[in-house]
């Protein structure tokens, strides 16, 4: 066993997967961001890489331990993820007036997660889906939301005197 290689993935298809983990949730962090939302790029990337690597181990995991006493389950690693995420997602929404504000940055980056798991399992062809969708969703509903976002409306007079 050595404990500086994966012992039953090629470095290729470690790489490949680590590469769309991150690949795919900067698109999705980085309009985030261009949009001036809650949460910047970073997070987006760190969550589904995290995700990704969590994943990855565990499935090295259970493919490398031949004890058969031993109890390892992938999809408990995922269910923490995802539990985690929410969490952290939680944490961009807040409420001003009638309105919360935060739900799309909460609920990209909750998916960013999720992009991190399919990748890490090997499925990006779901992680490239799941993206698309998102980003899609994600520009095409800026003009029908921006009336109930404040940065929208700020002029510059107002952004540069700290109002």
């Amino acid at each position: 066993m050595d404990a500086f290689t994966p012992e039953t993935m090629s470095w290729e298809v470690a790489g490949m997967r680590l590469f769309f983990a991150t690949l795919l949730p900067l698109m999705i962090g980085l309009e985030r961001f261009l949009r001036r939302k809650p949460i910047d790029f970073r997070p987006f990337v760190i969550i589904s890489v995290g995700a990704c690597g969590l994943v990855m181990a565990s499935i090295e995991m259970l493919q490398s331990v031949t004890d058969s006493n031993s109890n390892i389950d992938p999809t408990r690693v995922i269910e923490g993820v995802i539990t985690g995420i929410g969490f952290l997602g939680a944490g961009a929404m807040f409420r001003q007036g009638n309105f919360v504000q935060g739900a799309g940055s909460a609920a990209s980056i909750w998916v960013a997660g999720a992009i991190g798991l399919t990748c890490g399992m090997g499925e990006i062809w779901l992680g490239i889906a799941i993206s698309l969708i998102v980003l899609i969703l994600l520009i095409a509903s800026g003009p029908f939301t921006s009336k109930w976002d404040p940065d929208a409306h700020a002029t510059k007079d107002d952004s540069d005197s700290g109002q």
